[in-house]
């Protein structure tokens, strides 16, 4: 199901997640959900989600800084803002590579 250089949608990671761990898709998609759902709550009050042996999820924050519009080069201010970010762990890169 996963291929190597593939793109892999949601719908086929959740058929994986129930074809996997022997639960229906109906599970798997509550499953996933409840995952991100609960790594995105954790990163807006700028919590860090560690996943041992697959990554770490944090928040950090871009400064603001100027920037050109491109339709007419004027040169505009963009905000700071905070951006998620993701670190894979060992595991994940050994897996790759």
């Amino acid at each position: 199901m996963l291929l190597r250089g593939r793109f892999v949608n949601k719908s086929e990671l959740i058929e994986h997640i129930a074809k996997q761990a022997d639960i229906s898709k109906a599970a798997a998609s509550r499953a996933l959900e409840a995952v991100i759902g609960g790594v995105k709550t954790t990163l807006k009050k700028n919590g860090t989600v560690s996943l041992v042996g697959f990554g770490t999820f944090s928040v950090t924050k871009r400064a603001a800084r100027s920037g050109r519009n491109p339709r007419t080069g004027d040169t505009i201010k963009i905000k700071s803002a905070k951006v998620p970010k993701f670190r894979p762990g060992k595991a994940l890169k050994d897996a790759v590579n």
